[in-house]
């Protein structure tokens, strides 16, 4: 009787300790799942925490350029940002001339785009003068103009003054002839967003795969000059901020139309990499120095589209822009381009690196999706502006003399610096908590992980020893419901 007392106690306290299991594993799912209710994976984030507000994580210096992520951050949120956004919606910066119909120069172009969102369609012709009529279009494929759809759907109503006053002039930087007219398109770019489209698969992974492997590699810092590693951050820069607005505006069911915000992608894509984070801030500040620099051809070129009040709205922008105290106060010169292409070697590194930004500007032609070749072209063609105003052959002081803008360079310069701005602000202001919230995850999750193995392992450790000690009993639950 004691023996068998004994044994009782101890499978009861063997059996306690399985419980106790069991209750932790339900205490991590439940504060887990209680994490994921307040803020999913997908969606807008309610609220920051306040606890988040401490060190940031980017601080110092950004690398290779004159100015600190704090001051970045402060001088978008207060000054770059609300005037951007309320600079690119103008008549002027509205609209921008691509060429949308050209043929890939380097492989057949088989990209698919899963949703119509991704086409930029063309409404009627009869909407239209004449004058805005392309004889040589390439087949639609029967796409249908889809009316009262804001963001597929193409504006092209235009004044004829709108583009008066501006040289016909070629980007030494980008492959396009922007002086090529014959197939050329007006589009609206407020009524044509970007963000995501349904651009997946082999042909998307293609285009950035022949970008970093053939004409912008990433050299180990043992054998690349500062010049090879800026073409490479640039680009890297870009293609963050080009994943930031997809994540930003993402569609989160197709079924009802539901578009939100992807914070896993976000992180996935940009976050968990803090070079490409670093690197978008580069891009940024280097294209804001771009602008500083042109500041006087900026100031004083015409933005003319037949609406003066919108138009004097437009050179008034331009100017709090360009000349505003904060800016010119706490970060002056962005980006120090004075110390590039020194040496015997400079003229040429220079035209070799010039001619692998024009093939990423030709490889723009693969991209399968109408949407994001439209803001590939305009994203790469404002960069090349960007390089071209840095990096005039005379490198006068007085650039404005000498340096000679198209609009549509002026208007792809301005709407990137704008997009880069949207970049930066979104990572500082969601950044931090998705940060948080994913990898709060991950370990909510590894600890669940954890638990069970030690649940399982405890619990087959203590079922093993109860079905020896009652092999010797016939008919035991074991033999009944075998579990080992």
């Amino acid at each position: 009787m004691v023996k068998k007392e004994i044994e009782k106690r101890g499978y009861g306290s063997q059996w306690v300790w399985v419980v106790f299991a069991l209750v932790a594993v339900f205490v991590a799912m439940v504060m887990s799942s209680r994490t994921s209710s307040k803020i999913g994976f997908f969606g807008a984030i309610d609220r920051a925490c306040p606890c988040s507000r401490g060190t940031p994580k980017y601080s110092g210096m950004v690398e290779d350029c004159c100015c600190d992520y704090e001051t970045v951050n402060h001088l978008n949120e207060e000054v770059l940002y609300p005037s951007l956004q309320e600079l690119v919606k103008t008549p002027f910066f509205r609209y921008f001339k691509v060429k949308l119909w050209c043929d890939c120069p380097f492989w057949p172009d088989d990209g698919m785009c899963r949703l119509r969102d991704c086409s930029v369609c063309e409404c009627p012709d009869s909407e239209f003068s004449e004058s805005f009529k392309k004889p040589h279009r390439l087949s639609m494929n029967g796409l249908v103009c889809q009316e009262g759809k804001p963001q597929a759907a193409v504006d092209r109503t235009l004044d004829s003054k709108a583009f008066r006053g501006w040289t016909e002039i070629d980007n030494p930087w980008t492959n396009d002839d922007e002086t090529d007219n014959d197939e050329m398109t007006y589009v609206n770019l407020q009524l044509n967003p970007e963000r995501y489209t349904g651009y997946t698969g082999p042909s998307a992974r293609r285009i950035w795969d022949a970008v970093y492997s053939e004409n912008c590699p990433k050299y180990p810092s043992q054998e690349s000059c500062q010049e090879e590693k800026i073409l490479y951050k640039l680009i890297s820069g870009l293609h963050s901020s080009i994943s930031i607005h997809i994540a930003a505006d993402y569609l989160l069911d197709e079924a009802t139309n539901l578009w939100g915000q992807n914070l896993t992608l976000l992180y996935d894509r940009v976050l968990q990499y803090p070079d490409r984070v670093s690197n978008l801030y580069f891009t940024y500040l280097f294209v804001l120095r771009a602008v500083t620099k042109a500041a006087d051809y900026l100031e004083q070129a015409e933005y003319d589209t037949g609406n003066p009040n919108e138009d004097l709205k437009t050179q008034s922008l331009m100017k709090q822009l360009l000349y505003n105290p904060k800016l010119q106060a706490a970060c002056p010169v962005p980006f120090d381009e004075a110390k590039l292409w020194k040496g015997q070697s400079g003229p040429e590194l220079k035209q070799n690196i010039q001619q692998q930004f024009r093939n990423i500007s030709a490889l723009m032609d693969c991209v399968g999706c109408e949407k994001c070749r439209l803001w590939g072209k305009l994203q790469v063609l404002g960069l090349g502006t960007a390089l071209k105003i840095l990096f005039s052959d005379n490198g006068q002081e007085n650039l404005g003399q000498a340096l000679q803008l198209q609009r549509n360079e002026v208007i792809a310069l301005m709407n990137l610096l704008n997009r880069l701005s949207e970049s930066v602000e979104f990572v500082r202001k969601i950044g931090p908590t998705a940060e948080r919230i994913i990898e709060g995850h991950s370990f909510s999750h590894i600890t669940l992980i954890r638990s069970w193995k030690i649940f399982l392992s405890y619990a087959a450790a203590n079922l093993f020893t109860m079905k020896t000690r009652l092999s010797e009993k016939p008919c035991s639950w074991f033999e009944k419901f075998p579990i080992l």
